[in-house]
């Protein structure tokens, strides 16, 4: 049997894997019976001889490839610096791999796992009339937050819609995240219905989301929100070395948005470049990289990085730099 897993949402994708061992008996039997091979370095002969390999004390065995498909990618034009692997070892490298493939005796399951995947893989092309394909593309939207009402559930919590909208928005479609902030609510919460209040308390990204309220005073010269906002994080546990750091990444994203707009790159560039799975963050990172210029973005993060150092030498606490930080940046002349 062979299975093809792709996508980005490796959260669900794990879950689907984790169902196929399920049913194939015997767990404690199946963990000697398993074996994961790199698809970036497997050969032909390699991959027929674990496949072919006889189950032990049990009738399947379980082979997990990773990357393999990968490997048959379209290279990027601008990877040009790379040496790319001739065409037609690549043509004769994947007929050969999917001949081994066709090859697997009934007593293997063979999963071949992989991010997203292009229409014209020539890997998948030959091999998936022949397996069960299953394909885990980030969730969004509409799908994102049925994912959330059903995960809530399932964990013997209950929430409202307000609930569900807050933490799609703050947290987005990092699953693994996502799972997390849910079992800390529901134990939280304790059996009541989730709220958007709970939300604001509980989950981490409550707090980026103050960063980013205190960013916005910072470079608008603002600072009474911004105090406010620093004393509000402190309040409620945040460490001044931690909000030191996320004042920093936070900057620094906003310039590397700016300077990736103004080479045109579109929405979805920027997110895959920056990292981000938070539609939110994502929103409030792109806003502020078109409000604000790159003189006075540089300017705070070179003054962040002064703080940072006065820190770490012990020149002053951590509180205390960033009151200083904070009323330093607000008080000069705005550019």
């Amino acid at each position: 049997m062979l299975y093809i897993l792709s996508g980005q949402d490796d959260f669900s994708l794990s879950e689907a894997l984790e169902e196929i061992k399920r049913g194939m008996g015997d767990q404690a039997l199946l963990a000697v019976n398993t074996t994961v091979l790199d698809g970036q370095q497997v050969t032909p002969d390699q991959l027929e001889a674990v496949c072919e390999t006889v189950p032990f004390l049990s009738e399947r065995r379980l082979v997990i490839v990773k990357g393999l498909l990968g490997r048959f990618e379209a290279k990027s034009k601008s990877s040009g610096q790379k040496k790319l692997t001739p065409v037609t070892n690549r043509q004769n490298e994947y007929k050969l791999l999917a001949a081994s493939i066709s090859q697997i005796p009934d007593s293997t399951i063979l999963v071949l796992i992989d991010g997203r995947l292009g229409s014209n893989n020539p890997l998948f092309k030959a091999l998936s009339a022949r397996a069960e394909v299953k394909t885990f593309p980030l969730l969004r939207g509409t799908e994102l937050r049925r994912w959330i009402q059903r995960r809530v559930v399932g964990e013997g919590g209950s929430i409202s819609q307000g609930a569900v909208d807050l933490l799609a928005k703050l947290v987005g479609s990092n699953l693994w995240i996502m799972k997390s902030e849910i079992n800390k609510l529901v134990l939280f919460t304790s059996g009541r219905r989730i709220e958007e209040e709970d939300v604001r308390r509980v989950v981490s990204y409550a707090q980026q989301a103050n960063v980013f309220a205190m960013v916005d005073a910072i470079l608008e010269f603002k600072a009474g929100i911004a105090e406010r906002s620093l004393h509000r994080l402190l309040e409620r546990g945040a460490a001044s070395a931690y909000l030191l750091v996320m004042l920093l990444r936070q900057v620094e994203m906003i310039v590397r948005a700016k300077e990736l707009r103004n080479q045109g790159r579109s929405e979805a560039e920027i997110r895959d470049k920056l990292g981000l799975t938070s539609e939110f963050t994502l929103r409030k990172t792109l806003e502020q990289a078109s409000r604000y210029s790159m003189q006075r973005l540089k300017e705070i993060y070179h003054k962040l990085l002064e703080t940072d150092l006065s820190i770490k030498t012990g020149k002053y606490g951590g509180e205390l730099a960033l009151n200083i930080l904070i009323a330093e940046l607000c008080q000069r002349r705005k550019i």
